[in-house]
């Protein structure tokens, strides 16, 4: 039986207009790595992040991996703030379903790639914290835990207590499915824009997620 479900949270319940990861990495991020005379292009970056490359690697250029990837999360969390102030972090109109999962009954957590504080920054914005028992941002103890490792999610699961399959994976990337589907979980692909390989089920927004919920409720 259906009891949770664990939501992924950039660009699956709120969005950054205007945002280019490129765009973001050049701009904000390389110039305070410069400044601390770390070099690092675009590309080896992006690779860390997708799980391409381990995000220890960034070791081999001789900088401590830990201390690099804090000074990312603490450039991505000025990056939000900054975004807040201009109006260009925006909820996704639908979020107001979080609230009819919870009348249904269901447990909810949320995880994400960002750091913790810049999960709960982008939550607490728009009042959706409140929604989550279980709100788990990047874990420093376990850089490489990062979806689509199902690291985050196997450790929302333990929280709520909860079994693989009474839950489900909700998301808008392939790193949410295959964290989900490592995780043993039925995973959904919220297609705001465009369909991910691997879903077990796909929604356009997550009123269609609430009519889903509910007929496996039945």
């Amino acid at each position: 039986m259906l009891r949770g479900v664990i939501f992924d949270v950039d660009e699956t319940l709120v969005y950054y207009e205007g945002y280019s990861h490129r765009e973001w990495y050049e701009g904000w991020v390389k110039p305070e790595l410069e400044r601390r005379g770390i070099a690092l292009d675009y590309e080896t970056y992006r690779k860390t992040v997708t799980g391409e490359l381990p995000r220890s690697y960034v070791g081999q250029f001789g900088i401590d991996y830990l201390e690099f990837w804090k000074i990312v999360d603490e450039v991505n969390l000025r990056y939000r703030r900054e975004m807040a102030k201009m109006g260009r972090i925006k909820p996704f109109p639908d979020v107001s379903a979080l609230e009819e999962l919870r009348k249904l009954g269901l447990r909810l957590a949320a995880v994400s790639n960002a750091s913790q504080e810049c999960t709960e920054f982008v939550l607490d914005l728009f009042n959706l914290r409140d929604n989550f028992e279980v709100v788990y941002g990047k874990d420093y103890s376990n850089l490489d835990g990062v979806k689509p490792s199902p690291y985050l999610v196997e450790k929302a699961l333990k929280a709520l207590n909860l079994k693989p399959e009474e839950a489900l994976m909700v998301g808008d990337s392939i790193h949410d499915v295959l964290a989900g589907k490592r995780a043993g979980l039925k995973t959904v692909n919220v297609a705001r824009f465009e369909r991910v390989e691997g879903a077990d089920y796909y929604v356009k927004d997550l009123w269609e997620l609430v009519e889903l919920v509910r007929d496996s409720l039945v």
